[in-house]
């Protein structure tokens, strides 16, 4: 078999494998490959379209791994790019994967980006430093939510990009359609430049529009492209796409168009350098198609990300060289030479933990840089220096003396945190434009399952925090819980999978608990009295005053003002009295939660020659508010988000009734396009799981934002059951009473 395997090409002779990679590692990190043999080009799309598979594929055609598995395959090997064993499990991609290749003697850097929406960040910053990509579409499900976002951070960054229909093999595929949603949902101007031969089942091949020639996939691993003739079934099809192509062509292009007015017909190359022109300037993308699992149509989007994607030299990057002296900030452009000649400037993208240490990623935007050298960090002002300098595939590496600009590489045991520049000169304040990191949208408490583990947890989140600015901790002395924040409830999900994984820290997560407050709802008078005698000097302190309820715009503040007149409390005690009403402030009698929105008016009292003291006053204050409280009327006060939910116009009933049956107010509602934007007053209680159950309604196309607004009365049923429970934890109420009033 393996001898077949031989003869038909599909595997390299024993011995020859090697040195493919040693030659293209070498040809890659000396300085000889110029500007325009390399691409940086990104993978990204939407959930389960295909880009792992396709990835896999492009590195087994270009001779860069000898076999190929699947993603959550039956042979429990798993993709390349997917190296963590979460991602092999789940057969999801996490974490971006970076690789280089060869093909056609250009190296293409490649990195393979998540697409589930939890994992933005990682599409975020690879789109920054990347000069190219390739949008994946799934035939069937055409462009999904998670396709509109990657648009929009292509189009953030101003990144070219190309097309690949994946998945014609299945059921239902329609080519047609994606293109459609394409230009109406992207509002991008794209056009096939292949098209398929039958689809489906009987998807055997592709033409391509361009050179007017049948491309057919021979072999077991379609490693064969064999040219032909243009089947006769699709003749008339094949021209009226071509006529299709060109005119799209010439509404991007005006070289094209000038060709196109004087009635001439262009010619081959003046067709792909149409493209390459339109595609640069973001006015055109080009679609190919094919099925990465069927070995369908990826060599020639590997010819297209070569011929038709930029190099390095072709895209203009600028630094910001931040002047104290002045406000205004201003732009550098990057020299994009493959030499020393300029101070060398790179842009750390990702951080990663590796098992020598902290692994950083670096995008080299000018000049070069060599192992062993000083760098510095103008973020942080600190000079560190390189002492290995690696090319990354997947999760091995393979060390390299010197990268230039256009490179992408590794450096180890740096600190630094992700969007840092780095320069080679000290006096530079220049800094690369920072990578955008969106605010996250849901939060959850999360605790080691064993205490013991406090130290591998905090070791744990501390590292993810600073690999990923989207998730983030934060210590919350009131309820004393760590609450962390992510994208979404499988982002966090991961992270405490990880901890156990990685670390051997099992967690415990669940909804963090809300911040409520006790309040009252009209003045209640008191007249306290401590007084406490054992031998020798006592303690004596009264105190006489009104407990009263502030405005509800004041519900989360307390106030104590001194209404005494004459000597009845000395002066030196009115502090005393206060700090004991902010004691008592901290626990309430009701449920265990803060005392907020109250006055404490001290009118009157009395005190004793010998026995009053400042603790005597403190315990009459704490007295006096404990007798106050249980006389009155409690109220718990809950807070209240003011939530912002952006959706397309078609989901607006949904959202509505969502909201409602979250016990919100709607507050205004505007649209704009397409898109209609809701403003709404919810309570923090009812906010958990929205940003599942808002994906889940609306495809994924809804966004929220919340932030606090204000405190009000909570629902007589939620005190009801807040009460119950706190008498349940301490002792005041038996288990089964309290069960049976919930």
């Amino acid at each position: 078999m393996v001898l077949q395997l031989i003869r038909a090409g599909v595997l390299p002779l024993p011995g020859r494998f090697p040195q493919v990679l040693l030659s293209s590692c070498r040809h890659c990190s000396s300085g000889i490959t110029p500007n325009e043999k390399i691409r940086n080009i990104g993978i990204s799309a939407h959930i389960d379209s295909g880009k792992t598979t396709l990835t896999e594929r492009v590195l087994y055609y270009t001779g860069r791994i000898a076999q190929m598995h699947e993603v959550k395959g039956k042979d429990g090997v798993g993709a390349v790019m997917d190296s963590m064993e979460l991602e092999r499990q789940r057969g999801i991609t996490i974490q971006s994967a970076a690789t280089y290749t060869m093909w056609k003697e250009t190296n293409i850097n490649i990195i393979d980006t998540p697409g589930h929406v939890d994992f933005t960040i990682e599409v975020e910053r690879s789109l920054r430093v990347l000069d190219g990509a390739v949008l994946v579409l799934c035939a069937v499900g055409g462009v999904q939510c998670q396709t509109i976002t990657v648009n929009r951070q292509m189009k953030r960054y101003s990144v070219p990009f190309l097309t690949f229909i994946n998945k014609l093999d299945r059921l239902g595929s329609n080519p047609n359609r994606g293109i459609q949603q394409l230009r109406s949902k992207l509002n991008c101007n794209a056009a096939f430049v292949q098209i398929p031969m039958g689809l489906e089942n009987r998807f055997n091949g592709v033409i391509d529009l361009i050179e007017e020639r049948a491309l057919y996939f021979d072999g077991k691993y379609g490693q064969t492209v064999r040219l032909d003739e243009i089947p006769a079934d699709f003749r008339a099809e094949a021209a009226e796409r071509r006529q299709e192509l060109v005119e799209c062509l010439v509404n991007a292009d005006e070289q094209l168009g000038e060709l196109f007015l004087e009635e001439k017909i262009p010619s081959i190359t003046d067709l792909k350098l149409a493209i390459r022109r339109a595609t640069m300037k973001r006015a055109f993308s080009p679609v190919f198609l094919g099925s990465a699992l069927k070995n369908k149509g990826v060599q020639p989007l590997l010819d297209a990300v070569v011929d038709y994607l930029p190099n390095p030299s072709e895209v203009p990057n600028y630094a910001i060289l931040n002047q104290e002296d002045t406000e205004k900030n201003i732009k550098v452009l990057m020299n994009p030479a493959r030499d020393g000649t300029e101070a060398f400037v790179g842009l750390a993208f990702k951080l990663e933990a590796g098992r020598f240490g902290q692994l950083t990623y670096i995008r080299v935007y000018q000049g070069m840089l060599k192992k062993g050298e000083y760098i510095y960090n103008t973020r942080a002002g600190k000079k560190v220096r390189v002492q290995r300098l690696v090319r990354m595939h997947a999760d091995s590496m393979e060390d390299v003396e010197e990268v230039y600009a256009g490179d992408i590489c590794a450096l180890f045991g740096i600190d630094c945190a992700s969007g840092d520049t780095f320069t080679s000169k000290t006096n530079t304040n220049l800094s690369m434009e920072s990578i955008h990191v969106p605010d996250p949208v849901i939060s959850v408490a999360m605790k080691p399952s064993n205490k013991n583990d406090t130290d591998k947890f905090s070791k744990g989140v501390a590292r993810f925090t600073r690999e990923d600015p989207t998730f983030r901790m934060h210590y919350e002395p009131e309820s004393r819980e760590t609450i962390i924040s992510g994208m979404g409830e499988l982002h966090l999900e991961i992270y405490a999978q990880r901890l156990e994984r990685e670390y051997g820290c099992p967690c415990i997560m669940g909804k963090p608990k809300v911040a409520f407050r006790e309040s009252i709802t009209a003045p209640v008078p008191f007249d306290f009295l401590h007084k406490k005698q054992s031998g020798g000097a006592g303690q004596y302190g009264k105190v006489i005053g009104v407990l009263e309820p502030l405005d509800p715009e004041h519900y989360t503040k307390l106030e104590f003002e001194d209404r005494t007149v004459g000597t009845n409390i000395p002066k030196q005690f009115i502090p005393a009295v206060e700090k004991g009403f902010l004691e008592a402030c901290e626990k309430g009698l009701l449920c265990g939660h803060k005392i907020s929105g109250v006055r404490f008016v001290l009118e009157d009292g009395a005190h004793h020659m010998v026995d009053s003291n400042e603790i005597s006053f403190i315990r009459a204050g704490v007295g006096a508010v404990r007798q106050a409280m249980e006389k009155a009327d409690v109220c718990i006060l809950e807070p209240i988000m003011s939530v912002e939910v952006v959706t397309p116009n078609e989901f607006q009933g949904v959202v509505i009734s969502i909201i409602n049956r979250r016990h919100g107010v709607i507050t205004g509602q505007d649209g704009a396009d397409d898109y209609n934007t809701l403003y709404a007053d919810v309570p923090l209680n009812d906010m958990f799981g929205f940003a599942t159950e808002l994906r889940s309604c609306t495809e994924g196309k809804g966004e929220y934002t919340m932030e606090y607004t204000k405190y009000q009365p909570c629902m007589p049923s939620i005190q009801e059951e807040l009460v119950n429970k706190y008498q349940e934890s301490t002792g005041q109420l038996s288990a089964k009473k309290g069960k049976a009033k919930n």
